[in-house]
């Protein structure tokens, strides 16, 4: 079998929650070696985030949904960092790493001698990236920052909602995910120019900086006009037609991009009136005229239903298509043809289901090798593997609590 692009690397992650799990899991289905420290007996917050859970074929075992959609392909070792043996165990792995990723509070490491400063001088070409609300500068460093907390206060939630409700956060941690993205995006780009160096570098990403900088066209709208963008419900503030209609037993999703595509469609719902409008004739024309073009196309459109106009425009040029459930789009011929749904093997509940990773690489393809871990399960394998310590070693620390190792977990 082909090894995956990032075979080789090895990544200590101290990270929990969402945005550093989801980072090393993305340099995990590349091939990447991903050892998780957890927390002993607790583990990673994200383990106790339930219901829903994800349960075993006899109903006997269940782990947190959770948890399980963001940690496939790594090892949990649960080391007790707060006691002097931790610490070394954990700066011993870190000299043998190529990155080490973390998201406590701004300076949180420095008392266990796990900050950057100390793991840099054992361990020159270290790739050290911190993940935190705000980042290490700033009025707001030392604040804590959860995803909702910075889709509130990174401008999120004013522009997403209906334009006379309330600000509106996304289904999803968003803002996790995006962080996730740049910081596995930094890593790889750090590890890159090792290569040319042969020296690691401290990579901060904040959550916040990551939020401002993925509102994209809108945050550049209020460069450019000094005004804030605003709540929109499903419209689009520079193209238009491009929303949700209704039409006779729902709704349907139509984003029209240009003037031709508007023409095809005003012809495919039989308005050819609407093309010789003065006021929809052009982008810019129908952006100004937006509710009037809103209500004309309501109106055709509410004739027939979502699924017989599915059906009518399916081969006009237009992009349309429905509001799907989660379960209507995972039983989508579409994401199953590109295998997007996979079953991997769970070492406490069997064969379960998950979401692919959705990047196709042609000669390393990503990687499956395990479901996410069962706490402490990788904990005698690692300190043996890495550290070469001794079955007794093992077991002296075992008994004082330094570490622990779990062969089952449950709730």
């Amino acid at each position: 079998m082909t090894k995956g692009a990032l075979s080789g690397l090895k990544v200590l992650d101290l990270s929990r929650v969402l945005a550093g799990p989801w980072a090393t899991q993305l340099l995990g289905d590349l091939g990447a070696e991903i050892i998780k420290i957890e927390r002993p007996e607790s583990g990673d917050d994200t383990r106790h985030w339930a219901p829903p859970y994800q349960t075993s074929a006899d109903g006997k075992n269940r782990e947190a949904s959770y948890f399980l959609s963001a940690n496939r392909n790594k090892d949990s070792v649960c080391i007790d960092m707060s006691t002097s043996t931790g610490q070394k165990l954990i700066r011993q792995l870190a000299e043998k790493s190529d990155v080490f990723i973390e998201n406590f509070k701004v300076g949180g490491l420095k008392k266990f001698g796990l900050d950057y400063e100390t793991l840099q001088k054992i361990n020159p070409r270290l790739i050290y990236c911190s993940i935190t609300g705000f980042g290490q500068t700033g009025p707001m460093a030392t604040s804590p920052g959860y995803d909702l907390l910075i889709q509130a206060m990174g401008g999120l939630m004013s522009i997403t909602g209906q334009a006379d409700g309330e600000p509106t956060k996304v289904g999803v941690a968003l803002v996790d995910i995006l962080t996730g993205m740049y910081a596995a995006n930094a890593i790889q780009a750090a590890i890159i120019e090792r290569q040319r160096s042969g020296m690691g570098q401290y990579i901060d990403v904040a959550l916040l900086d990551c939020l401002v900088a993925s509102l994209a066209n809108q945050g550049q709208a209020y460069h450019a006009t000094g005004k804030s963008p605003s709540r929109m419900g499903n419209a689009h503030p520079s193209i238009a037609p491009y929303s949700l209609f209704n039409t006779k037993d729902g709704h349907i999703v139509i984003a029209v991009g240009n003037d031709t595509q508007f023409q095809n469609l005003c012809m495919a719902i039989n308005k050819p009136d609407l093309t010789s409008d003065i006021r929809f004739q052009k982008n810019i024309d129908r952006v100004q005229h937006r509710d009037a073009l809103t209500t004309e196309l309501n109106n055709a459109l509410s004739l027939h239903t979502t699924q017989e106009w599915l059906q009518i425009l399916a081969h006009c040029g237009v992009p349309i298509g429905p509001v799907n459930s989660i379960e209507e789009i995972f039983n989508n011929p579409q994401l199953h043809d590109r295998g997007m749904k996979v079953d991997i093997l769970h070492d406490n509940l069997g064969v379960i289901p998950s979401t692919a990773n959705p990047v196709k690489l042609s000669r390393t393809p990503v990687e499956y090798r395990n479901a996410a871990p069962i706490l402490g399960s990788s904990t005698e394998k690692v300190l043996k593997k890495e550290l070469l310590y001794s079955d007794a070693e093992i077991n002296e620390m075992l008994k004082s609590g330094d570490i622990q190792s779990f062969s089952e977990h449950g709730d």
